[in-house]
């Protein structure tokens, strides 16, 4: 496995926060800095990832997946080319 390093500057009071949290986990600044930081960009990442509608607007993208599909005139252009162009075997 390939490491990468990342410096990190802390003042002498969240340094002692750190180290005495670190120390309650029975692991190093460093394992503990690292496991924290990578628990709180997976909870950003799930959390940007998700897609939180309004009752009003997941109401209405129920309704359009429930109602029946009329393609519009540039669709049904391209649908009849694709027909015309598409040889079935």
């Amino acid at each position: 496995m390939s490491t990468a390093r990342f410096d990190l500057k802390l003042d002498p009071d969240d340094k002692d926060i750190v180290a005495k949290a670190a120390a309650l986990m029975g692991t190093t600044m460093a394992g503990f800095v690292r496991s924290a930081a990578k628990e709180k960009a997976q909870a950003l990442l799930e959390r940007e990832a998700r897609i939180t509608l309004t009752r009003r607007d997941a109401e209405a993208f129920v309704a359009a997946l429930d109602s029946a599909f009329h393609p519009n005139a540039t669709l049904e252009r391209a649908i009849s080319q694709a027909k015309r162009q598409v040889r079935r075997a």
